[in-house]
């Protein structure tokens, strides 16, 4: 497939769990929206994001229901559009976020949820009672949905630190992982979207025309690119991830390792949008998250492990990345309740 914005067939199939039943009804379904219902019996296969938007908005129109039949009450079509008119008319991304959760809480019966803000972080937690988790596609769309529009209503995409669920974890995550956060944890004792508060001050400026734009290209903008794994930057993550920090090559010699001049280096990963310190960097606060998130490791070990000098250095390198330090972000993933 020559369409670089794609999602996995695994998803199609979970969109089609419990709006469609199989057969030929599926067939028809897949038939009008774009996609061969032969690749549903693949693994590996990838659609453009473009039909899996289409499919979403069929099943969605057929059901009356813009959360798949996910939840005992229906998120009835329109949801969506009065949600975007009800927060964009707020001041900040926190009062947005305040509405656009109250609503959803309201329509929805299993996924009750709140805004927490604690210092230089903050969360939305659903407020799930004991019963048993949610499907992971359940949560995940859930978030789809609020992620999405909270980018929208703040114009930039807003960084995801970590998301928690109280499900096991599904076979399939990498497309979870490209659209939310390289930091899934599975099996914990809430669900809970974990980023930086600075982002709730941000100021709410969309018009009318802004959102007809917005809705008529839903939900396929709100669907993160598909990143390429056999890009350059890519397999660069990928091989430093492999590497203790200090191991961590120079410019001059990586382009060596790839065999091609640094100056081609630069220029290739410019054409991705990236830069080689970018890349350090992503991969230093990927692992940060993950240690912080073990009690057992200090924070000297984790500024030892990803190369810097000293906790200090460690301490303002994580505050620049994430718009909190690092011992209160531990504090936070490690809390299992307020």
């Amino acid at each position: 497939m020559s369409e670089k914005d794609t999602i996995s067939i695994q998803l199609v199939r979970e969109a089609l769990l419990q709006s469609c039943a199989p057969g030929q009804a599926t067939d028809e379904v897949l038939n009008k929206v774009g996609i061969d219902p032969a690749w549903l019996q693949t693994t590996d296969a990838r659609v453009p994001a473009t039909a899996y938007a289409r499919l979403w908005r069929l099943l969605a129109r057929r059901g009356d229901d813009e959360f798949f039949g996910m939840d005992p009450r229906k998120l009835k079509s329109g949801s969506l559009e009065f949600l975007c008119r009800c927060s964009m008319v707020q001041p900040s991304l926190a009062a947005g976020l305040i509405t656009g959760l109250s609503f959803l809480s309201l329509m929805l019966e299993h996924v009750p949820a709140q805004l927490v803000r604690q210092q230089s972080l903050a969360e939305i937690v659903l407020l799930e009672d004991d019963q048993d988790p949610r499907r992971a596609f359940t949560y995940f769309t859930y978030w789809m949905i609020v992620h999405g529009v909270a980018c929208w209503l703040a114009g930039r995409r807003i960084p995801i630190l970590a998301i928690e669920l109280r499900c096991a974890a599904p076979d399939f995550c990498d497309d979870y992982q490209v659209m939310f956060s390289e930091n899934l944890r599975f099996d914990r004792p809430r669900t809970r979207m974990i980023f930086s508060a600075d982002c709730l001050d941000l100021p709410i400026k969309r018009s009318p025309e802004e959102l007809k734009r917005f809705l008529a290209h839903a939900p396929a903008n709100i669907l993160v690119k598909y990143r390429d794994p056999e890009s350059l930057a890519s397999r660069i993550k990928h091989n430093l991830r492999q590497l203790p920090a200090e191991q961590w090559p120079e410019t001059e010699p990586l382009a060596q390792q790839l065999c091609i001049s640094a100056s081609t280096l630069r220029r290739r990963l410019a054409e991705e949008g990236q830069t080689y310190q970018g890349l350090k960097d992503s991969v230093r606060k990927e692992l940060a998250i993950v240690w912080l998130a073990e009690p057992s490791i200090s924070f000297a070990e984790i500024a030892t492990r990803l190369g810097f000098a000293d906790a200090s250095s460690f301490y303002k390198a994580f505050r620049k990345w994430s718009g909190s330090n690092p011992g209160h972000y531990r504090s936070l993933i490690l809390n299992e309740a307020h």
